[in-house]
């Protein structure tokens, strides 16, 4: 059984081994209430080695679509389906959030995000493929993230 994340009272439960704990934390609460505020759902986080079947399919759509293989330890997963999407997270020790946006519907979006929590460096694995926005969050700090389309079928 996992743990609702609380996004007013941000907790680094579950993120602790991180070097930037507190704002993986409070990244993962900005992506709660960001769920809470626009489809009224429960953010629920499970230690990664709970749900082995989220983390494979997140590590087998990278690999497939990108050949990239995340070195970061996971620490959490989620996974849930909400408004005809099908979404999965994997928080990684390093500080690392990627999201896998999964529509229902054959016609609709279908994309990989990644989120740098605020303080760590770029990924090795990432460097070289992708450009990084910065957002700011109250929660997080500021965050940088990027993503690709999906093109094949999971």
């Amino acid at each position: 059984m996992g743990h609702v994340v609380d996004f007013k009272h941000v907790s680094t439960q579950g993120l602790e081994s991180s070097p930037v704990t507190d704002a993986l934390a409070g990244l993962r609460a900005n992506e709660s209430r960001y769920y809470k505020t626009k489809y009224a759902h429960d953010f629920t986080v499970v230690p990664a080695d709970a749900a082995p079947e989220v983390l494979e399919r997140v590590t087998r759509i990278l690999a497939e679509e990108r050949d990239i293989a995340i070195g970061s330890r996971p620490l959490e997963v989620s996974d849930f389906e909400v408004d005809g999407l099908h979404m999965s997270y994997v928080f990684y020790e390093s500080g690392l959030a990627v999201n896998v946006m999964y529509s229902i519907d054959p016609a609709g979006k279908r994309a990989v995000g990644f989120k740098l929590s605020d303080g760590m460096d770029v990924p090795e694995e990432l460097e070289s493929k992708f450009k990084f926005a910065r957002q700011k969050s109250k929660l997080a700090g500021t965050i940088r993230g990027s993503y690709f389309v999906i093109k094949g079928e999971y």
